[in-house]
């Protein structure tokens, strides 16, 4: 009898561990909750952290924790999160496309491009293989940046993603992506010293967009034999 009680007894604290568990939970997904109507990033950042750590390695919640960490600007967070996110689960493209992003604001370029050219093959987006390309660029990876350069001009392009370029410290151009993509091919072939294609490429870019006003000065630099703007 005694035995039994004693068993019984075990039953029951668990139980009760686990109901005051669930309850904890919920409280804390109500502070989220409302942390997130206020706009109270830090609050719902340690909201987050408190269901993590009672629902486990495996919580959803960490998507949430990474998303926060990423609209904040808290790049290394992110990265980490995100990295034990996708250890689990690889095929999470929002949460690789975050990753990628936070690497390149971390300044780490090579693997960045390592994320972004997962993400062109899950993807085939061509938007992710511009900035494969452009990444490659960035590291003087030329033959690499051309062949990203291709594959973005083979995918689709939808006409809706537009590209930020700054053309000085005060003003800052909205080009559309495809226009983008044939700049950047005609750098890429500018180092390649292929300047034919580069006028080429440079022109194809003002074609698309007329008032694209980097492109324009780069094909003017090429006619002059002068160096282009890099981006």
């Amino acid at each position: 009898m005694k035995r039994f009680y004693i068993t019984l007894s075990a039953v029951l604290a668990v139980a009760s561990f686990y109901a005051q568990s669930d309850a904890d939970i919920s409280q804390d997904k109500a502070v989220f909750k409302q942390a997130m109507i206020y706009a109270d990033a830090d609050v719902a950042i340690n909201a987050l952290y408190d269901i993590i750590a009672k629902e486990g390695d495996n919580s959803i919640y960490k998507d949430s924790l990474a998303y926060l960490y990423f609209s904040g600007r808290k790049y290394s967070s992110c990265f980490m999160v995100c990295a034990d996110i996708l250890s689990k689960d690889n095929k999470k493209q929002n949460i690789l496309e975050m990753q990628a992003i936070s690497l390149e604001n971390m300044g780490a370029i090579d693997k960045a491009a390592q994320a972004y050219a997962k993400l062109t093959i899950m993807t085939n987006n061509n938007y992710h293989a511009y900035k494969l390309g452009n990444l490659y660029f960035a590291l003087k990876k030329y033959d690499d940046a051309y062949k990203a350069v291709k594959k973005a001009l083979e995918l689709e392009d939808k006409g809706t993603i537009q590209v930020n370029y700054r053309v000085n410290q005060n003003y800052t151009q909205q080009v559309a992506l495809l226009a983008a993509i044939y700049n950047l091919k005609g750098l890429i072939e500018f180092e390649q010293e292929k300047n034919d294609l580069a006028k080429l490429s440079f022109q194809k870019a003002v074609d698309l967009q007329d008032d694209f006003v980097l492109a324009k000065e780069n094909l003017q630099a090429v006619i002059d034999g002068k160096k282009v703007k890099k981006e």
